[in-house]
């Protein structure tokens, strides 16, 4: 192995996360035309959850113990389930660019968590970069209609909770017991969450009514995309960047993710697009630098009494 293999491998895992996810709104837009939100859900992970177990049942390394199966299952509840499943149910009422602005949030909410629950002190850089994400975000949301209309406030709140969902899982399971392979333990929390999200939907009963012969062609091929491309590949190269770099820096698709999302919705959803957005993007770019490029946060001295 090359001294360049591990900087590629991290590039190549972190691209995947931008552009994927990033185009994944545009994806589930067009697969919610023709199916329910939760067997949507079903149908992705525990697709993408198969896959993943067979290839690594085939390499060998699909043991894992009763606690990684409870950990992963946590992992699981927290990430594909309450993360993804909140914005699959809050795209039905918001447009895909809003919903990217909402998810946005993670960065903060990691750091944030990162901060007190494992007793670390973010350096001024990655304050700041936080900081000039959130501004850059907040140029994104005032630039006239380039995000579409009002936002539904029910969808929005319970799309903030999926973010902070979604924080929770990320830090959880950098410390959690999980299997050894990356593969296995990727395929554990996407099978637990296909799990949730099948018990949801036959309670929810999305099944009465729901044909599989009315799904249209665009919602196939979105469902595919999601499975393969937004699961397979991108869920789990962010489960190996959660091991390999800190929280901040891979809560930094957060912010890659709204741009691709609002040229996509611009592109195929005629989501209006400004000079405006533009700029936004530029410093929520600028934010990523930021982050990316500063040093790993330092564990705070825990203070001692005398006895």
């Amino acid at each position: 192995m090359t001294a360049a293999s591990p900087r590629f491998k991290l590039f190549a895992a972190f691209a995947a996360v931008y552009l994927i996810w990033g185009s994944s709104y545009l994806a589930i837009v067009w697969t919610l035309e023709s199916v329910p939100p939760f067997l949507l859900g079903a149908a992705r992970f525990l697709t993408a959850g198969a896959i993943l177990f067979a290839l690594a049942a085939a390499r060998g390394g699909a043991a894992f113990t009763r606690r990684q199966l409870v950990n992963a299952s946590v992992v699981g509840a927290l990430l594909p389930f309450a993360g993804n499943g909140s914005l699959i149910w809050a795209q039905q009422r918001i447009p895909s660019g809003v919903a990217a602005l909402i998810v946005a949030t993670v960065p903060l909410w990691m750091v944030v968590i990162q901060t007190a629950v494992e007793n670390v002190r973010p350096g001024r850089q990655i304050w700041t970069g936080v900081g000039l994400g959130i501004a850059g975000l907040g140029i994104l949301v005032t630039a006239g209609g380039s995000v579409g209309g009002a936002v539904h406030v029910p969808s929005a709140l319970i799309l903030c909770a999926g973010a902070i969902a979604w924080a929770s899982g990320s830090i959880y399971s950098r410390s959690a017991d999980l299997p050894a392979s990356g593969l296995t333990s990727a395929a554990l929390t996407l099978l637990a969450a296909g799990a949730f999200f099948t018990v949801v939907a036959l309670v929810a009963g999305e099944h009465r009514g729901f044909s599989i012969q009315a799904v249209s062609i665009r919602s196939v091929a979105g469902l595919a995309y999601l499975s393969i491309f937004g699961s397979v590949i991108a869920y789990s190269a962010y489960i190996w960047l959660l091991q390999a770099a800190s929280p901040a820096r891979v809560g930094t698709y957060a912010y890659v993710n709204p741009v691709i999302a609002v040229f996509l919705g611009w592109a195929f959803l005629n989501e209006p697009i400004s000079a405006r957005t533009s700029i936004a993007a530029g410093v929520i770019l600028a934010a990523v630098v930021l982050i990316t490029m500063a040093p790993q946060p330092a564990r705070r001295a825990r203070r001692t009494e005398a006895l």
